[in-house]
């Protein structure tokens, strides 16, 4: 590994002192197996996306299928059954009034591709419409565009501030998700749409949960207000459900929470079940229609590995064991243990607050961890948790069974009891 150390850059991790990395063999359901010999369970579903767990047989009999088959062609010009099949699923799966697909590389491209396509339908319309209204505390991807529609002040992103295109950002909501709802929490939206509306190509927002840029979990009413809002002032509606999507709050999307539906909807994450990369942007045939009525008389985009057969077809699978349902019932018993066992965690004196919501849990502290230290007491106790800043937060496989749920919750018990494990 020393040439990992010494060569490789994870993550949000120095080159000049990087954090320590612990090599993996395997995993396989809710495990990951490390070189040195223990078995870890995880917490966060590599970032949200294994939500069937790893190492799923009906994914690699998919991926295998594939590979016998193409493992790639371009997409201009050509089209293939694992594309066509997954974009029925999308189809189906999504609400309604979302016909048209963009199959993309990234959760941060299917962003890129939502921007560009709100902006492009008002080009073809004769308008010049360059900001978007968005949320403090937000966050949508690392790259340019995704980076200038997350908060430049509250989130990793900040030191870029001056050099992104600059957009409206209004006050994040404050009501909690089973809190009463507060009319207040809209006014300073409101108040920049009234202003800027006419200028305002979208509105973009993580419907329910704000992930990386504080886990915060807010009203949905907030959120059926701004569709309302969106409504009035004919501004389009996007939706990043890149983290929320395919049940991970207890609904198939967040946004049903609230009983709305987007203009533009980004998914990305889980749509392979976690075995690589793929991302989607769907859209109204009315805005995919405009927006190639327009000048450019198409949509100005199109990746190399666009609707990568490979990634399709494991797509494929993962949507099939989504339609099964069997993670209603999974991440309701996730939420139900989270529910009893988050609140206990409040006696101790480093924890600013807990919250919850399908099968995501999170603790607040009053300091930053010590992501070193923090590391390896978890990986001490058997679980991989990788918390950032002032959030010890998981979000494990749905089929992750409740003793395993306590070994997780345990293991956030000891670090907090632990001084070292954070910042002084």
């Amino acid at each position: 590994m020393e040439f990992d150390r010494n060569h490789i850059w994870h993550p949000y991790t120095s080159t000049i002192n990087p954090l320590t990395c612990y090599p993996v063999t395997k995993a396989f359901e809710n495990k990951i197996c490390l070189e040195s010999g223990e078995t870890l369970i995880d917490g966060m579903s590599s970032w949200w996306s294994a939500i069937h767990g790893y190492n799923h047989p009906a994914l690699n009999a998919a991926a295998s299928a594939q590979l016998e088959k193409m493992s790639h062609v371009m997409f201009g010009g050509l089209t293939h059954e694992p594309a066509v099949s997954l974009c029925k699923q999308l189809v189906a799966l999504t609400p309604p009034s979302l016909s048209q697909v963009f199959l993309a590389d990234s959760g941060s491209v299917a962003v890129e591709v939502a921007l560009k396509m709100a902006m492009q339908y008002w080009h073809s319309r004769g308008e010049k419409r360059p900001h978007f209204l968005t949320l403090s505390h937000g966050y949508h991807g690392d790259t340019f565009a995704a980076m200038s529609v997350t908060d430049p002040d509250n989130s990793m992103h900040k030191i870029y501030k001056g050099f992104l295109p600059e957009h409206f950002f209004a006050s994040s909501p404050q009501t909690g998700f089973r809190e009463a709802w507060d009319p207040d929490d809209l006014n300073d939206f409101r108040a920049r749409l009234e202003k800027h509306h006419t200028t305002i190509a979208a509105v973009i927002l993580e419907p329910i949960v704000q992930g990386a840029g504080g886990m915060r979990i807010y009203h949905p009413q907030f959120l059926s207000e701004v569709r309302k809002l969106c409504d009035e002032f004919g501004i389009l509606l996007i939706l990043d459900e890149i983290a929320t999507g395919f049940g991970r709050t207890g609904k198939l999307f967040a946004s049903e929470h609230a009983g709305i539906e987007p203009d533009i909807l980004c998914i990305g994450k889980a749509l392979t079940g976690g075995y690589m990369t793929l991302s989607a942007t769907l859209t109204t045939q009315h805005i995919a229609r405009t927006v190639c009525e327009g000048e450019a008389q198409c949509f100005m985009h199109g990746p190399t590995f666009m609707g990568n057969p490979l990634a399709c077809a494991v797509a494929s699978a993962s949507m099939n064991l989504i339609q099964q349902g069997d993670w209603k019932t999974q991440v309701k018993n996730i939420e139900a243990f989270f529910s009893r066992s988050l609140p206990a965690l409040k006696q101790y004196t480093m924890v600013k607050e807990v919250r919850w919501l399908g099968a995501i849990g999170v603790v607040e502290t009053v300091r930053p961890v010590n992501m070193e230290k923090i590391q390896a007491l978890f990986v001490r106790h058997g679980v991989w948790i990788r918390p950032f800043g002032k959030l010890i937060y998981m979000m494990p496989p749905y089929m992750t069974p409740a003793e395993d749920l306590s070994r997780l919750i345990h293991a956030v018990e000891m670090a907090l009891q632990q001084p070292d494990c954070f910042i002084q």
